[in-house]
């Protein structure tokens, strides 16, 4: 049997990983492909408390928030579809086009 602490370090390692892609990469798809890390990195730490526990409500959470991430990344990838027909590029630095 595995320690439950081994996957909360798992669970560590990969939102960490995540946090790092998000603040270094400039390319928009990588920094969403780390956003999808950090939520499932979520994901398995109330997996393993809802395990600690014996208790669902983790595992609920968990449904919730693989829903709303399948939203995100469908939304995500049509914005980034559309900038890059825009622009020509998904780096995130071309991206001003908020500015006057």
């Amino acid at each position: 049997m595995i320690p439950l602490s081994w996957y909360l370090i798992l669970s560590g390692i990969l939102f960490t990983i995540g946090v790092i892609g998000v603040l270094t990469r400039r390319n928009a798809i990588v920094i969403f492909m780390c956003i999808e890390l950090m939520l499932n990195a979520v994901n398995l730490a109330f997996v393993t408390f809802s395990r600690q526990l014996n208790s669902m409500d983790g595992q609920i959470f968990v449904f919730f928030i693989m829903t709303v991430a399948a939203a995100e990344a469908a939304v995500g990838l049509a914005i980034i579809v559309a900038l890059f027909r825009n622009k020509g590029s998904v780096n995130v630095d071309d991206m001003n086009l908020m500015k006057w």
